[in-house]
């Protein structure tokens, strides 16, 4: 009997060891995504009646920017005619403009173009800034200008970011997917979405003073677990390196401590009397010998 009862309890772990592989296993297929699998297209088929109403968005680019833009401006109107957005260039005013048309189909398609001309306005060129009209592509424009208030500071840390000849731009672009401007007080990033996230954690940390090469090699360790499939549904916190804070300069404290008193509206007691105490005062027989009676 107990042979049997030990043999079903050995029998009932497995089981529940083999229940939990599972589960895990079923997890980790639902968080794939299969392989050449790609969202259909937004057709006209999907919205034939087209948008009610017009929408418009303008920005503003600086004044270096304009011989730029007057050149490309040819492509910029041909890529947005694709999608029936308007696209209009006011050298003038020094802006740029884009609005849904009658034969506009796709909702989001002005949003796009929105982000197309801000992208061009932050000295991104066309050929990067045109992959916004993608489906997958996203943008991401930092601003970093008032997150240190030193300037010589800021540029420093700007540089860090950039590196020498550009090699820590160039790493996180690697690592990331993603196209990365650097440019005056932002940061112009396009790529993926998860891409993107990792792009403004690093611009971040780096102008709070974290140098960018510490999240780079987290980046690194991610990229290479990500390649076994085990490890997909675990936590890798036990990989990814610790870094702390050292504070090597530290205030050296004075042997001699002066403590405040506390504050008191009184005014300190008046200092005890010099006259020597072990004399007394005889006043009744001073007078008397002056012939005084009392």
């Amino acid at each position: 009997m107990a042979s049997s009862m030990a043999g079903d309890g050995v029998s009932e772990k497995q089981s529940g060891k083999k229940s939990k592989k599972t589960k895990t296993e079923d997890e980790s297929e639902l968080l794939t995504v299969p392989d050449g699998w790609k969202e259909p297209m937004f057709t006209r088929e999907d919205n034939p009646r087209g948008l009610l109403e017009e929408s418009s968005f303008a920005t503003l680019f600086p004044k270096y920017r304009e011989a730029y833009l007057k050149e490309c401006w040819p492509l910029v109107e041909k890529a947005l005619g694709d999608t029936h957005i308007k696209a209009s260039l006011d050298l003038i005013e020094g802006s740029m403009t884009v609005c849904t048309m009658k034969k506009t189909f796709d909702p989001y398609a002005i949003l796009r173009a929105r982000d197309l001309i801000k992208l061009l306005a932050r000295s991104v060129p066309f050929e990067q800034a045109v992959r916004i009209l993608q489906d997958d592509v996203a943008c991401d424009i930092i601003k970093i200008g008032t997150l240190v208030r030193n300037r010589e500071r800021f540029v420093k840390r700007r540089q860090r970011l950039i590196g020498p000849k550009g090699s820590t731009l160039k790493a996180l672009e690697l690592l990331t997917n993603c196209y990365v401007m650097v440019q005056g007080n932002t940061v112009s990033a396009l790529g993926p979405f998860g891409g993107l996230k990792e792009v403004r954690k690093v611009v971040m940390d780096t102008m709070k003073n974290i140098h960018p090469i510490y999240n780079i090699k987290t980046l690194m360790i991610k990229r290479e677990l990500s390649k076994d499939p085990d490890l997909r549904t675990q936590s890798w916190e036990r990989f990814l390196p610790k870094f702390r804070h050292k504070n090597l300069a530290k205030r050296k404290e004075p042997k001699k401590k002066t403590v405040k008193k506390e504050y008191t509206p009184f005014p300190p007691a008046q200092p005890e009397s010099q006259v020597r105490h072990h004399i007394p005062l005889q006043l009744p027989q001073y007078y008397s010998n002056m012939g005084h009676s009392f």
